[in-house]
């Protein structure tokens, strides 16, 4: 029975781990200009950030090579801020977009960064491991509707349901 178990732990901690068939990490990845804050502008929206407003993502290196993860948003249904921290590893080549991050000891889910400002880092569409994962990321609390559109479309083209796409108020809490 223990060996049952444990194959079936494995399993569904390699079930997080993965990308959609339609997404590939970007290349030519460079973590350092990756480091820092990050705004998150949309998403697909889940439990874990459900009511979730003015979220973001502060990325930082730890002696260790991994990244430190502190991801911080106001649950307006509760008038308070909540915070995760987590870190991420590379799971190939750190010249790679693809990185396993994790909140909660050892359970890993993928972070795959599919699209990228490669000259400026000013924004980044991320997915987890199927389609039901979406983010916009921006370095700015607003991106320029250029970039919402290309967001849309390019997720649309990979499968992604952007009807249900959700646009992260910011602002006050």
């Amino acid at each position: 029975m223990r060996a049952v178990l444990a194959i079936f732990g494995l399993l569904l901690l390699a079930g997080c781990l993965g990308m959609p068939a339609t997404v590939q990490p970007v290349g030519n990845f460079q973590l350092d200009r990756y480091l820092g804050k990050w705004y998150e502008i949309a998403r697909l929206d889940h439990s874990f950030e459900r009511n979730m407003d003015q979220v973001t993502a502060q990325y930082d290196l730890n002696s260790d090579g991994t990244v430190a993860v502190i991801n911080r948003g106001f649950l307006r249904t509760e008038g308070i801020w909540k915070e995760a921290r987590g870190k991420a590893k590379f799971v190939g080549s750190p010249s790679e977009g693809y990185l396993k991050v994790s909140f909660f000891g050892p359970f890993y889910g993928s972070y795959v960064i599919f699209a990228l400002d490669h000259e400026a880092y000013q924004y980044a569409f991320i997915s987890g491991p199927n389609a039901d994962y979406l983010w916009l990321l921006s370095r700015t609390p607003t991106v320029r509707p250029e970039v919402m559109r290309k967001f849309l479309e390019l997720a649309k083209e990979k499968g992604f349901d952007t009807e249900k796409v959700i646009h992260v108020r910011q602002g006050s809490g």
